[in-house]
């Protein structure tokens, strides 16, 4: 599967999402050393720290499955915002537990890969549609 097909696919299953209280709809898509695939959507809950990161999903996914390296991470909201989201920091901390070497962030349709390293430092400052 190549950039294109994974970041396709995470779009896709962030239609998944169960997202009543933001409408923020996430998805992610992963690739392990194995070469298996995983996808996950984020879930909220009333109770907002019960809510589950789409990456966190998909990542859970994969390790319950036996897996235990992650190559790529693919995450996507497809709802309308006015900049791309990064994986929070919890699942910045659950990627590099695993090995994630890079990440694409979907945006508006296309997408840009990063190294893991370079997606530390970026904040998300997340401004919901009304």
């Amino acid at each position: 599967m190549n950039d294109q097909e994974l970041a396709n696919l995470a779009s896709e299953i962030a239609k998944k999402a169960y997202a009543p209280y933001s409408n923020f709809r996430v998805g992610a898509a992963l690739i392990t050393d194995s070469g298996n695939i995983y996808t996950g959507c984020n879930i909220e809950n009333v109770s907002y720290p019960a809510t589950v990161c789409a990456e966190d999903v998909a990542v859970v996914k994969a390790i319950s499955e036996g897996e235990t390296k992650i190559d790529i991470l693919a995450v996507s909201c497809i709802d309308a915002i006015d900049e791309p989201i990064f994986p929070c920091g919890i699942s910045r901390q659950r990627m590099a537990e695993f090995g994630v070497e890079d990440v694409i962030v979907v945006y508006k349709g296309d997408f840009k890969k990063y190294k893991f390293d370079e997606v530390l430092p970026f904040d998300n400052k997340i401004k919901f549609k009304d």
